[in-house]
């Protein structure tokens, strides 16, 4: 079965976004070490799956990121271009970026499927409540949660839909020179 890992930012008291979706808040431009980070837990991924709000944003950017060979991210930005995508969406009927598809289904039915194929690893990305409904329904098998020197002190969680408590074991700790702290948990 493909391992479905979450990699999300978020500040330290817990918020991936402001109330209005403010990300001004992350530590950016990210170290050399942070970005090797990236690189070795996506090179084995073959699937990005993303929430309809943040597709919007996330796929046009990385595709002209793609395009400009100058560019410091290019080599991330060539990676998320040409990886297959599925956006989990209620409002779109097809899909109007390359290399992506849309899923309308259920999201068990649809994340379990996905997990069922021959590949490799699938990683999502936000926004809150498509990351929300992944953890509340169990579906993550690996959180890397990227944690900024920031509080904000409100926004958007991404626990907030859950209905019973969920256990995880702490796999990895890392401290990044840009400092960011990534935390690695399984799900018990």
């Amino acid at each position: 079965m493909r391992k479905l890992k979450l990699q999300v930012q978020m500040t330290i008291d817990g918020f991936i976004s402001g109330q209005n979706g403010e990300m001004d808040w992350m530590k950016f431009p990210w170290s050399g070490d942070i970005t090797n980070y990236v690189r070795e837990i996506t090179e084995p991924v073959d699937t990005i799956i993303l929430g309809r709000k943040l597709a919007e944003g996330f796929i046009p950017h990385w595709a002209n990121v793609a395009k400009d060979p100058n560019n410091p991210e290019y080599e991330g930005g060539v990676k998320y271009a040409t990886t297959q995508k599925i956006v989990f969406t209620k409002t779109l009927d097809q899909s109007i970026w390359d290399n992506t598809e849309i899923a309308k289904g259920d999201l068990v039915e649809e994340i379990t499927y996905l997990k069922n194929l021959q590949g490799k690893d699938i990683i999502a990305y936000g926004g809150g409540e498509f990351v929300s409904s992944l953890i509340k329904n169990k579906l993550i098998d690996e959180l890397h949660l990227f944690v900024n020197p920031s509080a904000i002190g409100s926004g958007m969680p991404i626990f907030k839909e859950l209905s019973e408590m969920q256990k995880f074991n702490l796999d990895d700790v890392q401290k990044f020179d840009c400092g960011i702290v990534v935390m690695v948990y399984k799900p018990i």
